[in-house]
């Protein structure tokens, strides 16, 4: 077996572990196979850009977890897991773009493993788990087949102190990354010129006690619409220069092992408008609440209701969510896919949960976006993990 850096200790993983298997058998689930690339590197150490073809984790009811995947990325699994190869499994490129289906070999290994009528649990709400997919593994195994979508994502949700710290490079990476786009933002400049510096600095990562450390890809590359562009809320970049009167926001996370620490800022070049500075100071008025509830114990509709309160009593109307969960992601999404930051969401908050409070708003012809990544401290309220002045910039 080749040494391998893992980026957690073994008893972490299997602290993960025994904790997904309890969910399991809550659920009566005898094994499961997740497909989605952040659980199989929260449960296994895999780090590989595999995930476009079939690929997962399986969870026995004892031993540690198999990876199966193909034969190409098992060998890139022997380099980032933990286990022996013995519990690591390829598939030929007999089943990658041709008539046979992956599936089916999936179902052989988790035969060969003693599980063919097990009751097996899969992600049917996944990106990485396809209609297809379902339909031949649903022919090839023997045992009934349940959905636990998100079971192992709300295994997730509290962070231990070394992902904790992963977030805290990521926050210290983002912060970097806000304040080059502020030297380098200005009229006339190409915006692909701006998404490269954003790109070469959040790669190129940050220091701290430890010495220095790089950055990783982001789950979403960066978002930064100008003006009418600005009041959908994922467009990316193109390269026309920027214009003058016009404002940006800058939806971009610092990356470190994955684990991504999400902050949005807005520029505006030139006077903004009274609309657009009125719409600051309600949304600042509207953070400062939102976070004033974002307190263990309270719920996530807590702090939703006390943003969308502010919002009303200043007569701004907005839809949707505003946050989600967030730590160790691959694309195309950066959220972890459980609770959410809206009023009726009763999910209680626990110490070391952590999640983008993210509410921007999108107008008729401009939008604006000023958020924080923030984690729920044992008592008080939360911890913002990134220290950028929360404001909309100007520059003239």
């Amino acid at each position: 077996m080749p040494y391998v850096d893992l980026p957690f200790e073994r008893d972490e993983y299997a602290m993960r572990l025994a904790a997904v298997r309890s969910a399991m058998d809550a659920k009566g689930i005898d094994v499961l196979f997740t497909c989605d690339p952040s659980n199989m590197a929260w449960l296994t150490g895999y780090d590989g850009w595999s995930f476009y073809v079939h690929q997962g984790v399986i969870v026995g009811p004892t031993g540690d977890p198999v990876f199966w995947g193909r034969k190409m990325d098992a060998i890139g699994a022997t380099l980032t897991c933990y286990m022996n190869e013995s519990d690591i499994h390829g598939y030929s490129d007999d089943f990658v773009m041709s008539n046979l289906h992956a599936m089916d070999d999936l179902a052989r290994v988790i035969a060969n493993y003693g599980w063919s009528g097990s009751t097996l649990g899969v992600e049917l709400e996944n990106y990485y788990y396809s209609a297809k997919a379902h339909h031949v593994l649903s022919s090839a195994h023997q045992g009934n087949i349940e959905d636990v979508t998100a079971l192992v994502n709300w295994c997730r949700a509290v962070k231990s102190q070394q992902e904790l710290k992963y977030m805290r490079r990521g926050g210290q990476i983002v912060e970097r990354m806000h304040a080059k786009i502020l030297e380098v933002f200005e009229v006339g400049k190409r915006k692909n010129e701006v998404a490269a510096e954003i790109y070469h600095t959040g790669i190129w990562g940050g220091e701290d006690e430890d010495g220095l450390f790089g950055g990783d890809y982001a789950a979403i590359c960066p978002l930064l619409p100008t003006n009418e562009e600005a009041t959908a809320a994922h467009l990316t970049w193109n390269d026309k220069p920027i214009p003058n009167n016009s404002g940006t926001f800058f939806e971009i996370a610092g990356v470190h092992r994955h684990y991504h620490v999400p902050l949005c800022r807005t520029i505006w070049l030139g006077d903004p408008p009274r609309d657009v500075s009125f719409a600051e100071e309600v949304v600042l008025e509207g953070i400062e609440a939102g976070i004033s509830k974002a307190v263990a114990g309270n719920t996530t509709g807590d702090v939703a209701s006390a943003f969308y309160g502010v919002l009303a009593k200043h007569g701004v109307k907005r839809e949707g969510r505003c946050g989600y969960p967030i730590g160790l992601s691959y694309p195309p999404d950066w959220g972890e896919r459980t609770y959410s930051i809206r009023p009726s969401d009763e999910t209680v908050l626990q110490p070391n949960m952590t999640f983008h409070f993210m509410p921007a708003l999108w107008m008729d012809n401009w939008g604006l976006e000023i958020t924080e990544t923030l984690r729920i401290r044992e008592t008080g309220v939360a911890e913002p993990l990134a220290d950028v002045p929360r404001k909309l910039f100007v520059k003239a």
